[in-house]
């Protein structure tokens, strides 16, 4: 496993990422993961899947401090004393004293984002995190945050592969120290039928899906593909034992188009 560190924190470059998984088979998919190697797993409030990840967790019989575990607080959370009882709450449900990596999950107007950050900053010196950071944020609102910030954030994770430019993002994130985290990275799958993908893979022996999370990782990008298919899972990453041409890299980069995002940013999310 490589790693992507940034500001103290050390993410694994392959995560699991569960949106949409839920139930025993969220559970399910949890602890064959990191029975597979994964050390990275992805969650959130709104996925309303945290307790059945912190069973797949515990089912897994590997130990916590192997685990990098993040959550995502929901907008409806961002005043003060909302998102301290939320965290609280999420750690209920995990059943855990405290996660890794807690994050903003979209940007929310409504509230001051120095009053939501002040608030997020507590979580961390109150030991209910190790690490805070932010998700979907745009470059304006990256320098917005790193300037309110009490405590220093390590991530921002929005969604990356080869459809989507996130060159400015990525540019943001490398001048103020923090890394890049992505979700959709396989495009929702749609990067199985692209044939520059599958060129590519030939030469390596492998899948269009291995080499998109390659291209990721060798861009110091920690990658959270969501998978349903216990199969998929060792596939996923089985991705250290290879390494893409500068050209290769090229090729894959130059499939970005600007319809190439899967998630309008700013919308208002059917779970709100």
């Amino acid at each position: 496993m490589l790693f992507v560190e940034a500001n103290g924190a050390k993410i694994p470059a392959i995560g699991l990422g569960t949106w949409e998984l839920s139930g025993r088979l969220a559970a399910r998919v949890v602890e064959q993961a990191l029975r597979f190697g994964y050390r990275h797993i992805d969650t959130a409030q709104v996925y309303d899947n945290e307790r059945e990840v912190g069973d797949g967790l515990r089912a897994s019989g590997v130990r916590r401090d192997d685990v990098f575990l993040t959550t995502k607080v929901w907008t409806n959370h961002f005043a003060p004393h909302d998102l301290e009882r939320s965290v609280k709450e999420s750690l209920a449900r995990l059943r855990l004293p405290s996660v890794d990596l807690l994050l903003l999950h979209w940007p929310n107007s409504h509230v001051p984002l120095a009053e939501t950050l002040g608030a997020l900053s507590h979580a961390k010196t109150m030991g209910l995190t190790r690490h805070i950071g932010v998700s979907n944020f745009t470059v304006a609102l990256i320098e917005q945050a790193v300037a309110a910030s009490p405590e220093p954030l390590v991530c921002n994770q929005v969604e990356y592969h080869p459809y989507l430019d996130q060159a400015k993002v990525r540019a943001a994130c490398d001048q103020h120290g923090l890394a890049l985290v992505a979700y959709s990275p396989i495009a929702k799958g749609r990067i199985k039928t692209d044939q520059t993908l599958a060129e590519i893979g030939r030469a390596h022996h492998k899948t269009p899906a291995q080499v998109c999370l390659r291209w990721l990782v060798q861009q110091n990008v920690a990658a959270i593909p969501r998978t349903s298919r216990i199969e998929r899972l060792s596939e996923n990453i089985e991705i250290f034992d290879f390494e893409l041409s500068d050209d290769e890299m090229s090729r894959i980069a130059a499939l970005a188009n600007p319809k190439g995002r899967l998630t309008d940013f700013g919308f208002a999310p059917k779970w709100d």
